[in-house]
């Protein structure tokens, strides 16, 4: 597992790390979310020992960082932001060499080449030297050599950068197949790959933890209440006015009108008070209920309120 605590790094007056502090458990994939520069890769740099941390401290599979970087290298699996390729290799050679690195030979480092060949889809260009090599194509050598030894625990940073789609679905996969018995961590600023692959998101942004667990914690650490589209049979004066007076309801927007149907959007606290109290109204008002569904804030949503202090648009937009 990996165990952060107040991690801060400083490059002359610049704080790259604020005190950084979470915990990553086995069989856990944690996305570490946030915009270019927040301090992801330097946070990385100091959990696979490339950087010495400013202060706080470490652990790593149960061994700390400063003390014993020797046996933290032995356990992890790094996959750095710029992947470290030697061009004048073939991409089977080049495996091969960090493998035995790593102290693997014989059939051991066979095993280990042919699934990292399979599994990273490499054996297109298995015997392609890696000069030739498309982004994506190097960039899964470089995933490969940081699974090769089948480490404890896996730091990515930005493991689908430069890949297409069908690509990208592969590696969501095998981060997946990882998770069962290791411990992930990855970077990304791309919301939809924290989405889809990471558990747990831990949000940093400007060196500072602003925030980390699943996304429904997230939105309650982001201050945001629920939220409900409501769309009823009735004139608008009358439902609006009566809408907005429910207890609970901190904003009633309206946001259109056909056929005779108004839309809303409320926002307040619990959506399954806010629905349970909207069906109320709407029975009481005898009006036909064209639309009751609570709507959760995106993890977009809860991004930006988390990173950036702004306020979260009542837009009511369908989240994903």
């Amino acid at each position: 597992m990996i165990e952060a605590e107040n991690l801060g790094m400083r490059f002359g007056s610049f704080l790259a790390v604020d005190g950084a502090s979470f915990r990553v458990e086995k069989g856990e994939v944690a996305g570490l979310l946030g915009p270019n520069g927040a301090g992801k890769s330097s946070t990385m740099r100091i959990l696979t020992t490339f950087l010495a941390p400013s202060s706080g401290t470490a652990r790593v599979a149960g061994f700390s960082i400063e003390n014993d970087p020797i046996e933290v290298r032995r356990r992890i699996g790094y996959l750095p932001e710029n992947p470290p390729l030697y061009l004048d290799m073939e991409t089977a050679e080049y495996l091969e060499f960090v493998g035995r690195s790593r102290g693997l030979g014989g059939d051991a480092l066979r095993r280990r080449l042919a699934w990292a060949s399979r599994r990273c889809g490499l054996e297109p260009v298995f015997r392609t030297p890696i000069r030739f090599l498309s982004k994506g194509f190097r960039q899964r050598t470089g995933l490969a050599q940081a699974l090769i030894h089948d480490p404890e625990v896996v730091i990515l940073d930005e493991p689908t950068s430069g890949l297409d789609p069908h690509q990208i679905h592969e590696i969501r996969a095998l981060v997946a197949e990882l998770a069962e018995n290791k411990t992930v961590i990855l970077s990304t600023h791309i919301l939809q790959e924290a989405e889809a692959m990471a558990g747990r998101v831990i949000i940093i942004s400007q060196g500072r933890i602003t925030g980390q667990g699943t996304r429904e914690e997230l939105r309650r650490q982001a201050g945001r209440g629920g939220r409900v589209e409501f769309a009823v049979q009735a004139a608008r004066g009358d439902s609006e006015e009566a809408i907005g007076k429910l207890p609970g309801v901190e904003e009633c927007r309206f946001q259109g009108e056909g056929e005779g149907v108004c839309r809303y959007l409320l926002a307040g606290g619990d959506e399954a008070e806010i629905v349970f109290r909207a069906g109320g109204l709407a029975r009481e008002k005898g009006w036909r209920v064209a639309k009751l569904a609570a709507l959760p804030f995106t993890l977009e949503e809860t991004f930006l309120a988390l990173t950036a202090g702004e306020k979260i648009a009542q837009k009511g937009e369908t989240a994903a």
